[in-house]
């Protein structure tokens, strides 16, 4: 455990399923119908998330058969134990240096976002000075009151989901989704690679399997988080590109939202739905930043042996000044792919790495 960290805490199934969901379906909801129908460039784009999703399982099986080879331990702890302490910590600092990027998106993208649609005109540090600061408050607790915050969140984001999805059927047209596979699976096959960074999140088993209450378990909690990750980013992509076609789907920068702005019913209290939405799903955001933020400061604790609060207060002003990097939109969204890539070479790559090396050690001793 990291020094100053009381996170003694079991972590439930459903908490885990909870903290899976949130910390795989961020800001990505609102930007992988784009990317995805971009790299594609048809209407098939939903087959390609469907299959990146099948892939994460397996990685996340690979994952957690490494977790599972060291009981009791994170990943900071075990990749020590599997190639040394030196090397152990080089790794370490990659991943820390990966949590850090990856926290300072999720933020930065939370700022465009509620600064276009919902706080115009308030000033960028207004907005993730608050966002901070309990970040902050909500890390020092571990991985405990973190999920439980997402135990809250999910069933609240899935409802306002599934409602914005059945108000937006009639916007859907069945035909936009035709022909059916028109230009083969090459492309389909090429828009995998577009869905690394909306999965990535799979890799929480590596840091939390020790904590689980039945890590016996641990394979289908991560096949619940995944399967509705899944489900949510498919449906997304499919309505998105029913409303919008294809084609107008790659010219829009938050296709999901321009979905649940076309959403109107009369004579309800609440007529239109992007408020309630961008409501919930900040809190998402701020959940999967919680995330990302407990992890890299775990791994700095880890590395350093710095106390666990010290590290979050260190990692902070790093996170916050890596966020303001991107000068615009689309340098935010290319960062975006640069860490679903190095996602994908860390914990897909490295995990296979470290387990022949642990078979490998385990046979020869």
């Amino acid at each position: 455990m990291a020094s100053g960290l009381n996170d003694s805490g079991k972590l439930t199934t459903l908490q885990g399923v909870s903290l899976i969901i949130v910390f795989i379906v961020g800001v990505e909801l609102f930007t992988l119908p784009r990317e995805v129908v971009h790299a594609v460039k048809s209407a098939d784009a939903w087959l390609s998330v469907i299959l990146g999703g099948c892939v994460t399982l397996l990685l996340a099986w690979m994952m957690i058969r490494l977790a599972r080879k060291f009981p009791g331990m994170n990943f900071y702890e075990f990749v020590q134990q599997i190639v040394g302490t030196w090397i152990g910590k080089m790794i370490g600092v990659v991943v820390i240096v990966y949590y850090i990027h990856l926290g300072s998106y999720e933020m930065r993208a939370m700022e465009e976002v509620t600064s276009f649609f919902l706080l115009e005109g308030t000033p960028w540090w207004a907005i993730q000075a608050l966002f901070v600061w309990i970040s902050l408050y909500l890390c020092m607790e571990g991985t405990d009151v973190i999920a439980k915050v997402c135990q809250i969140i999910v069933p609240i984001t899935i409802v306002i989901y599934l409602l914005i999805l059945l108000l937006g059927v009639k916007n859907f047209d069945v035909s936009t989704l035709r022909p059916f596979l028109s230009k083969g699976m090459s492309p389909v096959f090429h828009g995998m690679s577009t869905t690394t960074l909306a999965f990535s999140g799979s890799e929480i088993m590596l840091f939390i399997l020790a904590k689980m209450e039945k890590p016996e378990k641990a394979v289908r909690i991560m096949g619940w988080g995944v399967g509705v990750a899944i489900v949510l980013y498919t449906t997304a992509t499919i309505l998105c590109i029913g409303a919008f076609t294809a084609e107008g789907v790659m010219t829009r920068v938050w296709p999901f939202f321009d979905l649940t702005r076309s959403v109107e019913v009369d004579n309800l209290p609440l007529e239109r739905f992007e408020s309630l939405l961008l409501s919930i799903w900040v809190l998402e955001i701020f959940a999967t930043f919680n995330i990302a933020f407990y992890c890299a400061a775990l791994g700095l604790s880890h590395v350093t042996k710095l106390p666990y609060a010290r590290s979050l207060c260190i990692l902070l002003p790093i996170m916050l000044i890596v966020s303001r990097v991107p000068k615009d939109i689309n340098e935010l969204f290319q960062l975006g792919r640069y860490i679903g890539k190095a996602n994908l070479i860390l914990f897909a790559g490295l995990s296979l790495i470290l387990l022949l090396i642990s078979r490998w050690r385990s046979k020869s001793t």
